[in-house]
């Protein structure tokens, strides 16, 4: 299993939580959140000795973050650094020099591209984009417009991957054709995820959960005792985003459970909802799930398993689960639910359980 952990050693159904339990005697539980990375609200849930240490990692957890949303954002400039924007920027011109999680972060979606059939391809950038004009053009009316398929195959023509060229000796990154683009939003936010919590967890902060809109991380228990495990909520895409929507909890430590789901970014054309998981063999919203959750250890692997298995077939879905010792919920546009065979013992009905949307994973159990 190609791993982000292996590699950098040198180093649901949109989530829900649970509610909090009373502190212990020797650790207490705080919880932050900030708004301002990866277009969505992070949120840490913590057990440290004293407010004033849960207040240095949370400092730290924050610093982290702003430095990663800003080295994979597409979007933006940033004085004194090149990100994803200044590759594209200079596509078919020069390559460009880039902090090494930038490139570690390409050589794997590289692998990645291999082993998931070509469904996450970040050099997608140029279809996405059209997309991401759409949606924010029909945002919010009742009957908004498909992009011409002309235009969409036209910028599919710039999306090969193979003219992504690294160069790790020089630590550069390139762009063969002025016409591509990176999009690194498949992976970049459980990839980010992933560095911040083992970068917290090698700092002293063991007892926490991160939430990261739909990707969270748990890592050790929480300290007090109370509870063994972490709980973490996953949310029936028939309900979109209503608080208390949860069918189910994945129980766990040491855990990542991301979600891709139909009901957070679309816009509507004729009754139906286009949501922003293009399948790359049709330039068209992936239409076989409403969800699929992922459940693994590495968060970047089950950001980029989630977006995989939304788009392939499940039989297919599930031998590239298999290949990287994921375990899987899939569910259907018709709300049909299909789990692994090893996701089963994980779970527990949440019943009527209060949830709070765009937070994720507290105690459990």
């Amino acid at each position: 299993m190609k791993s982000i952990l292996k590699r950098l050693t040198a180093g649901v159904l949109a989530v829900a939580l649970l509610a909090g339990c009373a502190a212990g005697e020797e650790w207490t539980r705080y919880r932050i959140s900030f708004m301002d990375t990866f277009d969505t609200v992070v949120t840490t849930i913590g057990y440290t000795r004293t407010g004033e240490d849960f207040d240095r990692y949370a400092d730290r957890a924050h610093e982290l973050l702003l430095y990663y949303n800003q080295l994979f954002d597409r979007y933006n400039s940033y004085e004194g650094l090149n990100n994803v924007k200044t590759i594209n920027d200079n596509a078919g011109i020069a390559p460009v020099q880039v902090d090494e999680p930038l490139l570690d972060l390409l050589e794997l979606c590289k692998e990645w591209y291999a082993d998931s059939q070509g469904t996450v391809n970040v050099c997608l950038g140029p279809v996405l984009e059209i997309w991401h004009n759409y949606r924010e053009r029909y945002a919010g009316e009742e009957n908004g417009e498909l992009p011409p398929m002309e235009e969409l195959q036209a910028a599919a023509a710039h999306t090969d991957i193979d003219k992504l060229i690294i160069d790790r000796e020089a630590g550069t990154v390139y762009l063969e054709e002025p016409e591509m683009s990176l999009d690194l939003g498949a992976v970049a936010k459980g990839y980010a995820t992933e560095l911040v919590c083992q970068q917290l967890y090698a700092e002293g902060f063991t007892s926490f959960a991160m939430s990261s809109g739909g990707n969270v991380r748990v890592m050790d228990a929480p300290a007090d005792g109370s509870r063994t495990a972490w709980v973490v909520g996953l949310q029936d895409p028939a309900a979109g985003m209503e608080v208390g929507a949860s069918v189910d909890a994945v129980i766990g430590n040491d855990l990542s459970i991301v979600t891709s789901g139909d009901y957070q970014r679309y816009y509507m054309v004729d009754g139906k909802k286009i949501h922003h998981i293009i399948d790359g063999s049709t330039l068209m919203p992936a239409d076989r799930f409403s969800s699929v959750s992922i459940v693994i250890e590495d968060s970047g692997v089950a950001d980029m398993l989630s977006t995989a298995l939304f788009i392939l077939p499940m039989e297919e879905g599930r031998t590239l689960a298999e290949q990287y010792g994921a375990e899987v919920m899939w569910i259907d546009t018709d709300g049909n639910v299909t789990c692994t065979d090893g996701l089963i013992p994980l779970l527990r009905d949440r019943g009527g359980a209060t949830s709070v949307p765009g937070a994720s994973s507290e105690e459990g159990v």
